[in-house]
């Protein structure tokens, strides 16, 4: 069975990787070996993707101790953990819900890619993948998580960057983006960098550079048939979530790549509505030990 939709064949072909994604592809399982059930039961942090009712695409995470998720079949999850109340996601997860994930440790720059559906259960969620893969280090910051409980502040909703925003985005060393394909399968995908690497160009206007990963352009593959996206960014010190969503789209002009020192590509994303939940999480983290596969940092002028 072909691994790869429609749009994800395209732009493989696109970026001259077509039989790199082949080679790849093996990587893709429908179960789960014994060594990443093992890793995924001992992540505090899951992050997630899904489209909601109104098909906005939004990422979040869902927290707990480590064994608050659980491998309960070759290809099944149990999450015991729910979305606060003003969480972009939480009605969606009271549902039937096709769901991107990542379980991603800092610490040790591992992460593990999941997608599937997820039905929602007296505890959180039992979760039926359809495809796991590990994913590679880079640009992945190193950082170690400390357990604090917290009481999510009420949510912010606007439609467009406040000056506090900003200031979250300027300084970010990651964030998450969440795609779906036209049938709503969903994924969520890692961006690391150095801090300004996702470029504030306006208020709805952010920018990044597409730096070398595995091929497989699962997000921009989404992109490409549904261009509507989320981004969650968190601040890793206080618990803070600034979940966004809009439009992205995919820049191949090679001279707006060359302008961003490790771009392959350029990435423009237009923000359509935010959510900010000040403690949001429980999980606070150290200062970060920052990639050294992360390029330097270099913008173009800004655009009006």
């Amino acid at each position: 069975m072909e691994p790869y939709h429609r749009g994800e064949l395209v732009v493989q072909e696109r970026a001259g990787l077509t039989e790199t994604a082949k080679a790849v592809s093996g990587a893709i399982m429908d179960e789960i070996p014994d060594v990443a059930a093992d890793f995924i039961e001992e992540q505090p942090m899951l992050v997630i993707g899904a489209a909601d009712h109104r098909g906005e695409v939004w990422s979040s995470i869902l927290a707990g101790e480590p064994g608050f998720i659980t491998v309960t079949g070759p290809s099944t999850l149990s999450v015991a953990a729910a979305l606060s109340a003003g969480d972009p996601l939480y009605r969606t997860l009271t549902e039937p819900t096709r769901l991107g994930m990542i379980a991603i440790e800092p610490d040790t720059r591992r992460r593990m890619r999941m997608n599937g559906t997820a039905h929602p259960t007296r505890d959180g969620l039992e979760i039926t993948l359809e495809q796991i893969y590990a994913n590679c280090p880079k640009y992945i910051q190193k950082r170690v998580p400390q357990w604090q409980p917290t009481t999510p502040d009420e949510p912010r909703e606007a439609g467009a960057l406040t000056e506090e925003d900003i200031a979250l985005v300027d300084s970010t060393d990651t964030f998450f983006i969440a795609t779906t394909d036209l049938d709503g399968n969903a994924d969520a995908s890692h961006r690391g960098g150095n801090p300004g690497f996702l470029h504030v160009r306006g208020p709805r206007h952010l920018r990044w550079p597409d730096y070398v990963g595995n091929s497989m352009f699962n997000t921009f593959g989404n992109l490409e048939v549904n261009p509507r996206a989320g981004l969650m960014i968190p601040n890793w010190t206080t618990g803070t979530l600034l979940h966004l969503t809009g439009t992205a789209a995919v820049d191949w002009d090679p001279d707006h790549a060359a302008a961003l020192p490790g771009a392959q590509r350029v990435v423009d994303f237009t923000v359509e509505h935010l959510v900010r939940i000040d403690h949001a999480s429980p999980l606070r983290w150290s200062a970060p030990r920052l990639s050294r596969f992360n390029p330097p940092i270099a913008h173009e002028g800004a655009s009006s």
